[in-house]
């Protein structure tokens, strides 16, 4: 499953849906989650619903109706709080990015607290890069083709981008390689910082609290046991007090409960890799 999440209400589309998934470049390994390629065609309005789950997500659509209270090509910032949308009927096709906080903020070369809980467009972000990026992508030929072109392009950006923070970077991969399970005090003792400053210092540059993140990474854990097993074993298994606990987070985070999660899962229909064609 990818970091982030992009659920469908169950309506039907009017043919089968082409999706296509991208090993970023392993050099981008620390930045770059996942690519999502798309394209399809639905005949009436479809409701989403984000669910954050510790990525900044960008979204670069070659062709797409409006969607209500979203921008073309949107870019989401890290979120404690689901979001729902609705698209427009017709053709949609695109690619979106799952990005970590080194990603992002190398990226787009500002703190992510100016993007948390946001909706913005791409190009209020990149600029003019953006239209010309989704350019070169529209001429490319096929999705593993345009994933390598994404590769370029994102390489070359980190040559001269910014780089976040040494500590703020390490808090949090502690936090989300521990799935959550690392006390918020215990991990300010290892930076020297008072457990406030460690706050300030990640709102600032990640947009979100500590112990925020930490719930984050303890569902995104829960999320990947969840199919085929109880959840009072999964609010065990990745230290909630109880499945009770397990339930309030997870419809704090999701809007939904687990055992109605995801509420439609769209079908894989290709793979496609780095080197496939």
């Amino acid at each position: 499953m990818s970091s982030w999440s992009m659920v469908a209400s169950g309506q039907q589309v009017s043919r089968l849906p082409e999706l296509a998934y991208g090993h970023p470049h392993p050099l981008l390994a620390a930045h770059v989650l996942t690519y999502t390629a798309h394209d399809y065609v639905h005949p009436e309005p479809m409701p989403w619903r984000f669910v954050p789950l510790c990525a900044v997500s960008v979204g670069i659509d070659l062709v797409a109706p409006p969607r209500s209270g979203m921008p073309p090509s949107p870019v989401l910032g890290l979120r404690d709080r689901p979001l729902d949308a609705v698209e427009e009927p017709g053709h949609t096709s695109g690619i979106a990015l799952g990005l970590t906080p080194l990603g992002a903020h190398a990226l787009f070369g500002l703190p992510l607290g100016e993007l948390a809980n946001q909706v913005v467009a791409l190009s209020d972000v990149l600029g003019p890069d953006a239209v010309r990026l989704t350019e070169r992508l529209a001429e490319t030929p096929g999705w593993a083709a345009r994933f390598r072109l994404l590769d370029t392009e994102l390489l070359t950006r980190l040559r001269t981008a910014p780089v976040l923070a040494r500590p703020v970077r390490g808090a949090w991969h502690r936090l989300t390689s521990s799935h959550g399970r690392v006390r918020i005090a215990d991990l300010a003792d290892e930076l020297g910082w008072t457990r406030q400053h460690l706050a300030a210092r990640f709102r600032e540059h990640i947009g979100l609290t500590p112990k925020t993140v930490a719930r984050m990474a303890r569902l995104n854990r829960a999320v990947t046991l969840l199919p085929g097993r109880p959840p009072a074993d999964v609010a065990l298994a990745c230290g909630y007090a109880d499945q009770a606990h397990l339930n309030r987070d997870f419809r704090l985070l999701t809007g939904s409960t687990p055992s109605a999660y995801p509420p439609a899962d769209p079908p894989r229909l290709s793979a496609v890799g780095r080197d496939r064609a």
